[in-house]
């Protein structure tokens, strides 16, 4: 069994922040013990879940640390250290080729535009790979084929191999071994190689000149969705050098802005996009351009480029044709999990995107009170409005806080990405990066600030929790609780009134009473409505005990 050291002080801080009674061994979850699998389990799971222990070591072994060391001075290495991973790994730069690439990249908006390209594609008949980061709930999400994660089977026989094939050649290479998001990638290549794709829609990691996906040298078209400021340490403070960046996946060819989607003659009437949110049209309008050139190139390869027109800046408008009904139902029919989405079980409504920087936040929080007040109209009596937050890395927490201040919460709750507190196994969503201490320090910082923002005082929150005295009810909107781990947090905010979660009952640890009687509010409002944002891996983690069949 893999375990981790548990200090005293960790337990102690942990009873205290979501009330416990008493201190408690806490399993399943990142630096803490991992319950052990019965033997059924084990013998029916044991190559899927050796296969993703096994890419989790590569999360921080030395040689991968060492890599990110020596080359963030010199970004060049970069792409030739993937160069020399892929050809260990058996493939070769010439074999990308034959994928026919879309590559995209972009701060906000990538992940999104290579869903409604990958399903204005595959709707046309072709056989998709679409390769995107990170995953939600299960590792299998980032390689997809025809749209859905590749199966269990199919990743730990591919994973093997490739594995394998560079666990072969370390020696002879100073022990070197891929990091994990350069493995995946490799990974996803031998895949989509292997399975014959007729298309790659291959998704930026970060930035784009020096992200390891941009070995490939002959993409057939490439995408910038919109910019922004993130990921500063790699990619520079300004958007001038994140444009740098993220422009460095074009190779000699021309450059087209994209028209606006109202611009797009349609007979129907307008479009309808199976993602929400206004933020959502121009990363619709992107995919009509990638899937548009794909088809012309592939269909007409002397025809390849669109006619444009010239603006008065100079820069060349990419023309807005008429999309054939295929394409029409690509933009209605695309998903893409965790991004403006929502969940209605019964008398709870979970609204979950994975906004993480200051101009997503702006959009998630404009889609959620719109898409809210929707709901509730409709609803049967009054509305109780949660937030359930996280935020990691370098993000500016209290500067987005600051933005869902407007949304009128009356309670705030935050929690570390940590799925549960008690479970068999959460291999997909281990983070060895981070320890649970500056988890659990991020959210205490998290709660401050929001109860700064709404004039709350700085102290009061997570203070009264421990001394047991709150009232039964809040006096003002904005009260807050921090909890260790998702699950406990959606099963005090639902008090019971979501069946989903009901089963899921004995895997959470009880809270003070005092702690049950705050929460009253929640069990008398007609109907409860929860935004969870900040993370993807937040999104991501309520999503596994949300929706049982993405776990499957």
């Amino acid at each position: 069994y893999l375990c981790y050291r548990v200090t005293e002080e960790l337990l102690l801080c942990c009873s205290s922040v979501v009330g416990w009674s008493q201190p408690v061994c806490l399993t399943g979850v990142v630096g803490l013990v991992v319950t052990p699998l019965t033997l059924t389990d084990r013998l029916g799971m044991k190559d899927f879940l050796d296969a993703i222990c096994t890419l989790n070591t590569l999360q921080t072994n030395a040689s991968a640390l060492e890599q990110v060391r020596r080359e963030r001075s010199n970004p060049e290495l970069q792409l030739n250290a993937m160069r020399g991973f892929l050809e260990r790994a058996g493939l070769t730069v010439d074999e990308l080729d034959h994928l026919n690439i879309i590559h995209v990249t972009g701060t906000k908006g990538k992940g999104s535009t290579c869903a409604f390209t990958e399903q204005i594609l595959r709707n046309y008949g072709f056989r998709t790979g679409f390769y995107s980061s990170p995953h939600l709930v299960q590792v299998r999400e980032r390689i997809r084929i025809n749209g859905q994660p590749i199966g269990k089977d199919l990743f730990t026989k591919y994973f093997w191999q490739v594995y394998g094939r560079l666990d072969e050649t370390k020696d002879a290479h100073g022990g070197t071994m891929p990091a994990y998001f350069r493995f995946l990638t490799i990974l996803a290549f031998h895949v989509f190689l292997q399975e014959k794709v007729d298309l790659a829609v291959i998704e930026v990691g970060i930035g784009g000149a020096y992200d390891c996906t941009n070995i490939i040298r002959r993409p057939w078209v490439c995408g910038i969705s919109s910019l922004g400021i993130d990921h500063t340490q790699i990619l520079g403070d300004t958007v001038e050098k994140i444009a740098w960046q993220k422009g460095g996946i074009f190779k000699t060819c021309p450059l087209w802005v994209c028209p606006q989607l109202e611009d797009y003659q349609v007979d129907c009437g307008p479009l309808h996009l199976g993602l929400a949110g206004q933020h959502q049209r121009s990363n619709a309008s992107l995919a009509l351009q990638l899937s548009h050139t794909w088809l012309q190139r592939r269909c007409l390869p002397d025809h390849s480029f669109p006619v444009t027109t010239v603006e008065n800046n100079g820069t060349l408008q990419a023309p807005a044709f008429s999309p054939s009904p295929i394409i029409v139902k690509g933009l209605a029919d695309a998903k893409w999990p965790g991004r403006t989405q929502t969940l209605k079980h019964e008398e709870v409504t979970y609204f979950l995107d994975g906004a993480h920087t200051m101009r997503s936040m702006q959009a998630c929080v404009q889609w959620f009170r719109e898409t809210a007040a929707e709901h509730e109209r409709s609803a049967s009596g009054a509305v109780a409005r949660v937030l359930l937050f996280n935020a990691t890395g370098e993000r500016d927490s209290a500067a987005m806080l600051k933005l869902l201040v407007t949304c009128h919460f009356d309670f705030a709750v935050f929690c570390p990405n940590i799925t549960e507190a008690i479970a068999s196994c959460n291999a997909d969503q281990q983070n060895f990066n981070v320890s649970v201490e500056n988890m659990l320090t991020r959210c205490l910082d998290n709660e401050r600030s929001w109860r700064l923002h709404n004039r709350l005082g700085d102290n009061e929150g997570t203070q009264l929790l421990i001394q047991d005295s709150l009232p039964c009810l809040p006096e003002h909107r904005g009260d807050t609780l921090v909890f260790l781990c998702i699950l406990s947090a959606l099963q005090w905010i639902t008090q019971g009134r979501d069946s989903v979660l009901a089963d899921l009952a004995k895997s959470t640890l009880p809270v003070k009473q005092s702690v049950t009687a705050k929460a009253a509010p929640l069990r008398e409002a007609a109907e409860i409505h929860v935004l969870i944002t900040g993370s993807l891996h937040l999104v991501g983690g309520a999503l596994k005990h949300l929706d049982p069949a993405s776990s499957k």
